[in-house]
C-alpha cells in the first residue's frame, strides 16, 4: 500500500485495494503453495504442492483459514465498500516485491475476472525472468530493477517494517476514493478510433474536452492533475488521444491543426451524444499547439463550446479562427516562457469576444516549477465552473 500509493499520487489516478492473501506451505509458512483474493480467487503453485506432497485437505484448510483474514481486511480496509469496480478500466496492480508472485497473480486475475481492460502488474523489484510467469495473467510487467542475486523482497529497501492495519486505512483516507464518480475508457469512432478517458461526477456542472499538446497524451501527468482539480469541482473530464502512436510517430502531425481540429470536433460530438451529457455545457482545455485545435474549434462550434482554457497555448496557430471566437477565453501563460507569453499577447488581441490573459509568475511553458501547476488547475477550475452556461449562438451581419 505505501508503494502503490505513491504510484497514485505520481500518476494522479485512483487509488483502491483489493485484499490477496499467501496460502502458505503448512510446515514453512513463508513459502507460498498459492495465493487467494477477493471474488473467488485462488491461484496454486503445483510444482511446490507436488513436491511437498501437501494434500487437498491441508490446501483446503489454509484456503478456509486465509478467505476468513480476507474478508475481515477488506471490511476493514475499504469501510463496507464492495470491492473496486474495474470494468473497462486500466488497472495497474503494484506489489511491494515479486518472489513466488502468487498475491500478484490472484490480484491480476481477480482483475481479469471483473472485466478490466487492460492489466499491468508493477513492482519495484522482482527476479530475472519473472515476466514468463505473468503472462497469462497481465498485458504488462514493469519492474524498476531485477537483480541477478534477487534474495528475499526486504533486501531491497531501506526500510520493511511491517504495514498494519492502520497504516493501509490512513493511506485509504488520503489517497482512496473520496465520492461515488463514475470512471471509464472508451474508444471513440473519430475517423480513426482514439482512447479516451472519462470520468463523470455524481453531479456534474459542465464536461471539459482536454486537448494536449505537441509530444504529449491523453496520459500527460498534467493534463492529469488539472483534471483531477476540476472532477473536484463537479465538472466531468475527457482526456483523448488525438493521435494513434503511428500517427505520433510523423512529428509533422503534431503541427497539422486542422487534422486536430477535425479530430477534437469529433469527440465534442460523440460527447453531447451521450447520456451522462445530456444538457451539460462543453469546455475545451488546450495546451500547445492543442489550444489552437480547442479555439478553432470554438469557433466552428459556437452552439456548443461554452468556454475555453488555453496552457501555454500557441493560439498563433489559430490564425484567422481567432476573430470567430465568441465563448469567454482564458490564457494562462508562464512568465518566464517569454516567446509564448508574447504571442499570447499579440494573437489574444484578435479574440472575438471576452478574453483574460494571466501570467503564471515564476513558471515555464510545462509549468514544472513547484505549485504553477496547482495554480493553473485552480484558475482553471474557477473559469470553468463560472462561465460554463449552454452557449447561445451569436449571428454575424
Amino acid at each position: 500500500m505505501p508503494v502503490a500509493a505513491e504510484v497514485a499520487r505520481s500518476l494522479h489516478v485512483a487509488l483502491d485495494v483489493v485484499v490477496a492473501r499467501k496460502l502458505g506451505v503448512p510446515w514453512q509458512r513463508e513459502l507460498a503453495m498459492g495465493a487467494v483474493c477477493e471474488g473467488g480467487v485462488r491461484v496454486t503453485n503445483d510444482e511446490i504442492i507436488r513436491q511437498l506432497s501437501v494434500t487437498d485437505e491441508q490446501l483446503w484448510e489454509a484456503e478456509r483459514e486465509e478467505r476468513n483474514v480476507v474478508v475481515d481486511r477488506a471490511r476493514t480496509y475499504r469501510a463496507g465498500r464492495d470491492v473496486p469496480d474495474v470494468r473497462g478500466r486500466l488497472v495497474v496492480i503494484v506489489d511491494d516485491g515479486i518472489a513466488t508472485g502468487a498475491t500478484a497473480r490472484a490480484a491480476c486475475l481477480f482483475a481479469r475476472m471483473n472485466g478490466a481492460r487492460r492489466v499491468v502488474v508493477a513492482t519495484p523489484v522482482a527476479p530475472q525472468g519473472w515476466q514468463e510467469e505473468f503472462r497469462r495473467y497481465a498485458d504488462e510487467c514493469i519492474a524498476v530493477s531485477t537483480p541477478a542475486f534477487f534474495g528475499a523482497v526486504g533486501n531491497w529497501y531501506h526500510d520493511f517494517d511491517q504495514v498494519t492495519d492502520a497504516d493501509v486505512v490512513r493511506i485509504m483516507a488520503e489517497f482512496g476514493p473520496k465520492e461515488i464518480r463514475s470512471s471509464f475508457i472508451v474508444r471513440i469512432d473519430a475517423g480513426t478510433a482514439l482512447d479516451a478517458d472519462v470520468v463523470v461526477p455524481p453531479t456534474p456542472v459542465g464536461c471539459v474536452v482536454f486537448v494536449h499538446g505537441s509530444g504529449s497524451s491523453r496520459l500527460s501527468p498534467r493534463n492529469r492533475r488539472v483534471a483531477d482539480v476540476l472532477n473536484e469541482g463537479g465538472l466531468a473530464t475527457v482526456l483523448f488521444d488525438l493521435l494513434t502512436t503511428d500517427e505520433a510517430e510523423n512529428r509533422s502531425n503534431v503541427f497539422d491543426i486542422p487534422l486536430l481540429t477535425g479530430r477534437l470536433l469529433e469527440v465534442v460530438d460523440w460527447v453531447a451524444r451521450q447520456e451522462w451529457s445530456r444538457g451539460l455545457p462543453i469546455g475545451l482545455f488546450g495546451a500547445s499547439t492543442g489550444a489552437a485545435a480547442a479555439l478553432r474549434a470554438a469557433a466552428r462550434e459556437p452552439r456548443r463550446i461554452a468556454a475555453v482554457v488555453s496552457r501555454g497555448g500557441r493560439i498563433d496557430m489559430a490564425d484567422t479562427d481567432l476573430p470567430s471566437v465568441r465563448c469567454p477565453v482564458l490564457l494562462l501563460v508562464g512568465s518566464d516562457d517569454h516567446a509564448v507569453l508574447r504571442l499570447n499577447h499579440e494573437s489574444g488581441r484578435r479574440l472575438g469576444g471576452v478574453h483574460t490573459l494571466v501570467e503564471i509568475r515564476g513558471a515555464g511553458h510545462l509549468f514544472e516549477e513547484p505549485g504553477t501547476l496547482d495554480l493553473v488547475a485552480h484558475r482553471a477550475k474557477e473559469w470553468f465552473v463560472g462561465r460554463l452556461h449552454q452557449p447561445v449562438a451569436l449571428a454575424g451581419g
